[in-house]
């Protein structure tokens, strides 16, 4: 019996694209020594994608859709595919042809070498441009400082994991603030990676803007790390060895005499900015906290197509 491999489709108003993507990952997995399923996950897209969706489903059985209520998020839609996928083999990726079906098959053939979690890191992106580029190299060197758990740089949301790792989120990682590609690198098993150029968008345009990006990067860095919260202890030492620094200054300058306004004014607006910084990061920790404890599911299905009755009875909030 060959084994079976879970492909998860994130969309999210893909509807230019999704046919083209349908044509170029059947067309490889047909080829493979594996079954496999198309599993779509359609994040509440205001487009004709579920339409599209819905008919290839209609014209091929490997294509199978989970529909949210709403929009809830691309991280929220990789970890409902990976909820209904039953292949011994699930891999993660878009729908806009960044990530190349063409590198499937190296996939599996990391599958067959018995590795658990592969990642898939970038070379190249030249349609991310420059800034974003730059962003994302920064952004790993930042949280690769701040954090215990190490990630590869220029990992992305295209990587596979084994059904025991598969079983291990499905049951252990359900937090509501989440980076699903964290994750994958913190539950250890055997690991490795595959490097890929990402292609041109096929059609459309990024949904992560500027500000997702910072927020999905805050809120990464407050996931995995603890450090920012000892920014305190660390700005009142500074503030006390300024203060000495200052008091010093004064003391041996115009006979004891204030040094003058201006340095009052500097000193002052830094300790505030300092401030309002480390309340700022608390606030974010204790937003965090708030979602988990509020417990809101992390996605709704409003309906299935073409799932199998094991995946029928999974609950319907998660």
């Amino acid at each position: 019996m060959r084994r079976l491999l879970s492909v998860v489709v994130s969309v999210y108003n893909e509807e230019a694209v999704l046919e083209q993507f349908y044509k170029a990952a059947a067309q490889v997995l047909k080829d493979a020594a594996w079954d496999y399923e198309l599993l779509f996950v359609n994040d509440g897209s205001r487009d004709r994608s579920l339409e599209i969706l819905t008919s290839l489903a209609d014209r091929d059985p490997h294509v199978k859709v989970v529909s949210f209520s709403r929009n809830f998020g691309h991280e929220a839609a990789m970890i409902a595919g990976i909820d209904y996928s039953r292949g011994d083999g699930i891999i993660c990726m878009d729908a806009d042809l960044q990530h190349p079906p063409q590198c499937i098959p190296l996939i599996l053939e990391k599958f067959q070498q018995d590795y658990d979690v592969i990642n898939m890191v970038r070379t190249k992106n030249e349609s991310a441009g420059w800034f974003k580029n730059l962003a994302s190299s920064a952004f790993y060197k930042l949280i690769n400082v701040l954090s215990d758990v190490k990630f590869e740089n220029n990992a992305s949301d295209f990587f596979a994991v084994s059904r025991k790792v598969a079983e291990v989120l499905k049951d252990n990682y359900r937090e509501k603030v989440r980076f699903l590609r964290g994750y994958v690198q913190n539950v250890g098993f055997a690991k490795t990676t595959i490097s890929y150029e990402a292609g041109v968008r096929a059609a459309g345009e990024s949904k992560y803007s500027i500000r997702k990006l910072f927020q999905f990067s805050v809120n990464t860095i407050v996931c995995f790390s603890n450090l920012p919260l000892k920014l305190g202890i660390y700005a009142g030492i500074m503030a006390a060895f300024l203060g000495v620094v200052v008091m010093v200054y004064t003391l041996f300058t115009r006979g004891g005499a204030p040094s003058g306004y201006a340095t009052i004014v500097i000193l002052n607006c830094f300790m505030f900015a300092i401030l309002f910084l480390i309340v700022g990061i608390m606030g974010e920790y204790m937003s965090i906290l708030f979602a988990e404890l509020k417990d809101r599911p992390i996605y709704i299905v409003a309906k299935t197509q073409n799932m199998a009755e094991d995946s029928e009875k999974l609950e319907q909030i998660k």
